[in-house]
């Protein structure tokens, strides 16, 4: 049996204004118009033989996008392990691989990031059919991606030349300057290092044990305090905090001599940076990439992306520009590395960017924050057929609904009642109260709040059909 283990875990700060904590860039359709990065990652597994259900590894705070987008491309029987807290990617392997224990005597797991960009797709399923033999046989499997250029913003991998399908890795190398990545592609005798792997569950538990004991042990017992939570396994966040963060690179890779390489030949980016999009996707004459309502007027080579509004751009060249509701990005094409450097001055001030989009996702629908001022903002909220907010009420505001589509049922106190279009209802402060579409098509309300505190902290609940212990 082959197990497909997709991270889902990372927040892409590097695709913001796009990609954000709460929303990031695994979760968006970026290069696909159709599918987010994690369902493509997911989709270009069919085909592939022995294959079982996924398990995906990832933040609490992301469980329900995880759980509605594998329910958008038909995936109902994926096993999805929520980290409490980010322990980088040795934690996360080693939970799958319990999860994974539990469900087969020892199937073989292919580790896959869920921001990745494969496009030719029978070069991947032949290097998986590769690692899974080398797998099956006791070996640790990476993919190196054959190097098509000097790339300074990856890792390498050294390896032995062979005539077999795979290769004898020397050492795993760190991100070159440009001239040292150079003499890598010159000599024929580096990959590029994907991030993904294969191996038994059996033979990275036994590598754990000797090279890393600490994070195997921590992660055995935090696996034994997994809890079912709806589609969800729920792990101790006091026992999994005692697990270092570590990547299963160093943990493991660089550590053990029964890794081997499978070459990758395929059309491979991770995504990383807005430049990276720019790389693989189509260009005009001008080699510009666009997206949404963009006009541009002698601009070259740059990236143009419009979420909510007209963008317009004259007179440059390598720009990424990127806008959303609520943010603007303008930035050097060969600086687009350094926008963490933004995102942290974001973190220092507690900007509200950082984290949510004015479209917040939430597992009934969403909702999209239209104006707000001191004592008052008015929302646009959108719940899906059959789906319900908690029962809940606020001491700092009051909330009136008008009901612009659909049909929605009201709790407003001891009463229940339907809201047909055009209709509204007013919520007094301290007034228990829910909001549920019994319909068929999505409800759309228009939500005006007063009150002298308007935070999203404000809520008691009483009965929620999500198990939604914290505040959001």
């Amino acid at each position: 049996m082959l197990i497909p283990v997709i991270l889902a875990g990372g927040v892409g700060s590097r695709l913001w204004p796009l990609s954000r904590e709460y929303y990031p860039k695994q979760f968006i359709p970026l290069v696909d118009e159709q599918l987010s990065m994690l369902q493509s990652t997911i989709s270009r597994l069919e085909g592939i033989a022995e294959l079982a259900p996924p398990v995906v590894v990832c933040n609490e705070a992301h469980r329900f996008l995880v759980a509605e987008q594998l329910r958008q491309i038909d995936i109902t029987d994926a096993r999805i392990i929520l980290e409490p807290e980010a322990r980088n990617t040795a934690p996360a392997v080693t939970l799958a691989a319990y999860e994974s224990l539990a469900q087969d005597k020892d199937p073989v797991l292919l580790v896959l990031a869920a921001d990745h960009l494969i496009q030719s797709i029978d070069q991947f399923h032949q290097a998986v059919n590769v690692g899974k033999n080398c797998a099956k046989n006791g070996q640790l499997v990476t993919f190196g991606v054959v190097p098509d250029q000097p790339e300074t913003g990856y890792g390498y991998i050294r390896y032995q030349q062979s005539n077999e399908a795979f290769q004898v890795i020397e050492e795993f190398v760190e991100k070159p300057d440009k001239a040292r990545a150079q003499a890598y592609l010159d000599s024929g005798d580096y990959y590029w290092n994907s991030g993904m792997f294969m191996f038994k569950a059996s033979s990275l538990l036994d590598e754990l044990k000797q090279w890393a004991p600490d994070i195997q042990q921590a992660c055995e017992q935090s696996f034994r305090t997994i809890q079912k939570d709806m589609d969800f396994h729920r792990v101790s966040r006091e026992s999994f905090a005692k697990c270092r963060s570590e990547s299963i690179d160093y943990a493991v890779m660089e550590q053990t001599e029964n890794a081997v390489v499978v070459p990758l030949r395929s059309d491979w980016n991770d995504v990383g940076a807005w430049s990276s999009i720019w790389e693989v996707s189509d260009k005009d004459e001008q080699g510009n990439v666009t997206q949404g309502d963009v006009m541009l007027e002698t601009v070259n080579n740059s990236y143009v992306r419009a979420e909510s509004r007209l963008v317009t751009v004259l007179g440059v060249e390598d720009l990424v520009v990127v806008e959303t509701a609520d943010a603007v990005l303008v930035a050097d094409k060969n600086r687009v590395q350094d926008i963490k450097e933004l995102v942290e001055r974001l973190k220092r001030q507690q900007r509200p960017e950082l984290q949510n989009h004015t479209q917040v996702y939430r597992p009934w629908g969403s909702y999209e924050s239209i104006v707000t001022q001191s004592r008052f903002q008015a929302k646009r909220i959108v719940v899906n057929p059959g789906s319900s907010l908690s029962l809940q009420l606020h001491h700092h505001r009051a909330e009136h609904w008008i009901v612009v589509k659909g049909c929605g049922q009201i709790t407003r106190g001891e009463e229940v009642f339907q809201l047909n279009e055009d209709e509204s209802t007013y919520i007094p402060i301290g007034m228990k109260h829910r909001l549920e579409n019994p319909g068929v098509i999505p409800l759309e309300v228009i939500e005006v709040q007063t009150g002298s505190y308007l935070g999203e902290d404000d809520i008691v609940r009483f009965e929620d059909v999500y198990g939604r212990a914290e505040q959001v």
